[in-house]
């Protein structure tokens, strides 16, 4: 299997794409204005107290109060407060944590208002981003998260992934970690540690403590509230993190600077593999190049086509994801009505898996199959179900299908699921219903062209048109294309772009920028 991860960076926006086999399994998209805050670190203060609910508000800074539960304190909560008010205490020098005291672990069964009062300092870590109209969630058990080991402050405990079998690879990180980790700290060996020799894992241990290090002086120097402490790497960066692997065939990025970012990270982690990591110079945009923008369109929406006619329903709600699958104008099987349920349902089951990856729906799905009345069909299905889901980093619990043929699914949510709209609005009209004549449309064009290059100046740029639009502009020797290179110079350059609806079309300076040539909507 080949897998190749894509990032594709706009002025706006930076897209994310995982392919497998050239098909698209992942992706992450989000303005570059946005952060990604899970694992970001905060310093902040006690907002509202809730009894009822064992829970408490914390101001970091949100639209909306982050959740604290009782339990998300943490069972060294009473060390992490001692500490920090002996941080605080000193701003010239820092109160080193090999120093600090460890107090009595905090009580289960305890209860929030006599542990917290509202105005108290809390060091917090978020764990799930805002969804719909909820904050944040929090926690107070920190972590400092690096390709092969993750750090925890106040906890002297060496943990090694469940994932790591042998029973003599345990005991070998077991006892290397314990023998270079400094006191106070826990650590958590991840599954690529398996089989890494002690001088790589001393050097990612040694980058964690600096991230800690310089983190806790912020406390000490800082005195606003809320305060962001530690932010997690950049979005690219941090989600090669998790899913890197040796086995990458390629890594292609369209901007230097996050060029550079990922390429010295994957230098970092895996110096041996750097040369992956290219930069994409192509006059075709990056997606359309890798056909993930197909994979998009065709991927995304409330209805997704797969094997021979048959199709799944996605819907969206508050509280859960619901999925139908519809066998469609397929030709049913030779072999009944049987067989022909358990092909559709096992292709579904395909279908579904990578839907779950690609849109990173979380929380419950139900999923209606096409009845079977075999259960050795429906074991069959449900074992291939699981198979498929093997793949999947995200916690996810499923249960064999219930009596109505139902299937129900729990995957770990830590973000609203990924929802990207497939549906084009009529660039021309607006959503009207009327347009001007399309043979009018490059005359439009030209008269953009014109002003760009006469009364703007700007001599080189780039014009991204839908791909029958650019096959037109370009079809023939003397092509319309040629005739505008002779009338404004040859930095008039067409680019096909797929993302772009039939008559719409960006223009982009040599540069990459967007320039905005679009005229008021017109009414008459």
């Amino acid at each position: 299997m080949t897998s190749e991860v894509i990032i594709d960076v706009r002025p706006k926006e930076i897209s994310i794409a995982l392919l497998e086999d050239k098909s698209l399994v992942e992706y992450q998209s989000e303005q570059r204005s946005a952060s990604f805050s899970v694992g970001n670190i905060y310093i902040a203060k006690v907002r509202k107290l809730m009894p009822g609910l064992n829970a408490c508000f914390v101001d970091v800074g949100f639209e909306k109060d982050a959740f604290l539960h009782y339990l998300d304190l943490g069972s060294q909560f009473n060390s992490y407060e001692k500490y920090l008010k002996q941080v605080q205490s000193d701003k010239k020098k820092l109160y080193p944590i090999s120093k600090a005291s460890r107090l009595p672990d905090l009580k289960k069964d305890g209860s929030v208002q006599t542990t917290l009062k509202v105005g108290q300092e809390v060091m917090v870590q978020i764990v799930k981003e805002p969804i719909s109209t909820k904050g944040p969630r929090l926690t107070c058990e920190l972590s400092f998260a690096g390709r092969y080991l993750v750090l925890i402050p106040f906890n002297d405990k060496v943990s090694v992934s469940s994932k790591v079998k042998k029973s003599e690879e345990r005991a070998r990180l077991k006892q290397l970690i314990q023998s270079i980790k400094p006191k106070n700290f826990g650590v958590i060996v991840r599954t690529s540690a398996e089989g890494k020799r002690v001088a790589e894992l001393d050097t990612e241990l040694k980058v964690l403590l600096k991230r800690w290090e310089d983190a806790i002086t912020k406390v000490q120097k800082t005195t606003e509230r809320p305060q962001i402490i530690f932010e997690e790497t950049g979005r690219a960066v941090a989600l090669l993190r998790d899913l890197f692997n040796p086995t990458y065939d390629g890594i292609y990025v369209n901007n230097e600077e996050i060029f550079e970012q990922v390429k010295d990270y994957v230098k970092l982690i895996a110096p041996e593999k750097a040369d992956i990591v290219k930069r994409y110079t192509g006059q075709v945009p990056i997606f359309d190049n890798f056909n993930v923008t197909k994979q998009i369109k065709s991927g995304f929406g409330k209805t997704v086509n797969y094997k021979r006619g048959a199709y799944l329903i996605i819907e969206h709600t508050e509280a859960l994801h619901v999925v139908d699958v519809n066998s469609g104008n397929r030709t049913r099987s030779e072999n009944g009505q049987e067989a022909n349920a358990l092909e559709v349902n096992l292709g579904a089951a395909d279908e579904l898996a990578r839907q779950l990856r690609l849109r990173d729906m979380g929380g419950i799905i139900v999923v209606d199959f096409i009845d079977m009345n075999l259960a050795e069909d429906r074991q069959l299905l449900y074992e291939r179900m699981c198979k498929n889901m093997q793949k999947d980093r995200a916690r996810h619990n499923i249960l064999p299908l219930s009596k109505f043929g139902l299937m129900q699914i729990t995957r770990q949510r830590v973000r609203p699921a990924m929802d990207v709209n497939v549906e084009e609005t009529c660039p021309t009209c607006f959503g009207r219903g009327k347009i001007k004549s399309s043979i009018l449309f490059t005359d439009q064009l030209e008269s953009k062209i014109d002003r760009l290059v006469n009364k703007i100046g700007i001599k080189k740029f780039y014009l991204h048109v839908h791909p029958y639009v650019a096959a037109y502009i370009n079809q023939g020797i003397v092509s319309l294309k040629r005739k505008w290179q002779i009338k404004y110079g040859w930095g008039v350059n067409v680019v096909s772009s797929q993302k772009m609806a039939f008559l719409q079309y960006e223009i982009y300076d040599k540069d990459g920028l967007f320039i905005d040539m679009k005229e008021e909507i017109e009414t008459k």
